[in-house]
């Protein structure tokens, strides 16, 4: 007996987005359709400028719709979506605060407990590695310690999916690769959904399931690439010594040089 596929958590129906200004209409987002299922990853890439963290935000509600819909688990879109985080390439810790009470803040805007509060945001901290740190403030921390107090910050609500826009992409190649292996454990081992926005396309073949790759704006999708590496996905660097991994970043490239008539 067959199983029935997993019900897709985000559908992109045709989606678009068009600013006015003096009575000049400029189309950021031409027609977007796209699907995010559970335990997914997906990258999203495409030229500078085509509007990709744009698209992100249409995603979750932080940006109105020009036209076409969007569901979460079945449901039409209606403001930020229940279980979904958003982390931004700037980590936008508040400097007054230690790392441990960066991390407590998501969960103090919920309803839990003091007591619940503290202890998984010391969990938190301790799986991106950063428990003996907790009491630090974020001027006494590396680039790369903060973001991973960001993503702590992220993980420790619990959300089912993240949405990243360019999260690492301030980091030196080094510390983008341990932190790309840690989120890829955290998020795979808890069978979390991630849709990433991202310019780095070896860093987008490397994480993900799948890889979208939008044209020049007005964007829509060029093609979609399914990625099967054949090895450990959470393990950077031997996704990236993969056979198959530099055939398909030098093809996801090369659809990125091209510009098509209205582009």
């Amino acid at each position: 007996m067959s199983l029935d596929p997993p019900l897709p958590l985000l559908v992109a129906d045709n989606i678009s987005k068009t600013y006015s200004h003096n009575g000049v209409d400029n189309a950021v987002i031409g027609d977007v359709s796209l699907k995010l299922y559970p335990g997914e990853v997906v990258s999203v890439v495409g030229p500078s400028g085509c509007g990709k963290t744009t698209l992100l935000n249409m995603l979750c509600g932080l940006l109105p719709l020009s036209s076409g819909a969007v569901t979460w688990r079945g449901k039409p879109l209606a403001g930020m979506p229940e279980r979904v985080s958003y982390m931004l390439q700037k980590d936008l810790l508040l400097p007054w605060r230690t790392a441990l009470g960066n991390v407590q803040l998501g969960m103090e805007l919920r309803d839990n407990s003091p007591a619940e509060i503290q202890q998984r945001s010391m969990e938190m901290l301790a799986k991106v590695g950063l428990g003996a740190f907790h009491t630090y403030y974020p001027s006494k921390l590396s680039g790369g310690m903060r973001q991973r107090i960001a993503l702590a910050r992220t993980l420790v609500t619990n959300p089912e999916v993240l949405l990243l826009d360019e999260p690492f992409a301030a980091l030196d190649f080094q510390t983008k690769l341990l932190l790309e292996s840690d989120m890829a454990k955290l998020v795979r081992s808890e069978g979390r959904s991630l849709l990433m926005i991202t310019h780095d396309v070896e860093e987008a073949v490397s994480l993900s399931d799948r890889v979208v790759v939008l044209s020049h704006r007005p964007s829509c999708i060029r093609d979609v690439h399914a990625v099967n590496l054949g090895i450990d996905r959470t393990d950077m660097m031997a996704a990236r010594r993969a056979p198959q991994f530099t055939d398909l970043v030098r093809l996801i490239w090369s659809q990125l040089e091209v510009r098509g008539n209205n582009d």
